[in-house]
């Protein structure tokens, strides 16, 4: 059965909800205002990142949900409706019930706990509503933000993989971790 696209998860002061249309004008923004740091790490997340491709971005996350494949939620402060960053879950593989998980945080929200705090609503998500058993979290092995994120999320070590993601038109070893519903 699809999960509703208008699916909502609240806890503490954070909201995840799918992107809307509207959300573009503040995606544009987070992302400018967080080139020095998530543009570090993750590609999409340049320059010249315009309007254009935050609209981009938003329908392929809609086409996502409507297809039941991937769930991307922007992340934004319940009370003010501030955006604060994104999280969601990638790369579903419904033979074995598993999915990836990612998160980043606009530069002026960084060190306050929203990524791992969404981060674990997002699992919970997974767990409960997509009855995934397993999920994993990715990250280049000199991305210790990201890194301290999966495990204060609850997740667990594993390996360096080799050639695990392709980064910047070439293969890089990721650090990945895992989290089973026994971890939250």
């Amino acid at each position: 059965m699809p999960v509703p696209a208008d699916t909502h998860l609240a806890e503490g002061p954070l909201l995840l909800r799918p992107w809307q249309p509207e959300d573009a004008p503040a995606l544009h923004t987070a992302v400018q205002e967080s080139l020095e740091t998530v543009g570090r790490w993750l590609p999409w997340c340049h320059a010249g990142y315009d309007l254009d491709e935050a609209r981009a971005w938003i329908r392929h996350c809609r086409e996502g949900w409507a297809g039941d494949e991937h769930f991307a939620f922007g992340v934004f402060e319940r009370d003010s409706g501030a955006l604060l960053g994104s999280v969601g879950l990638s790369q579903r593989n419904l033979v074995h019930r598993s999915a990836s998980l990612g998160y980043w945080v606009r530069q002026s929200r960084q060190g306050q706990g929203v990524a791992r705090q969404a981060a674990r609503v997002a699992a919970h998500f997974g767990f409960d509503r997509l009855r995934l058993v397993r999920i994993e979290i990715v990250a280049l092995p000199d991305n210790h933000a990201s890194r301290r994120t999966a495990e204060q999320a609850g997740a667990r070590f594993e390996v360096i993989a080799r050639h695990r993601l392709w980064v910047r038109d070439r293969a890089m070893d990721a650090a990945v971790y895992s989290l089973v519903p026994a971890d939250l």
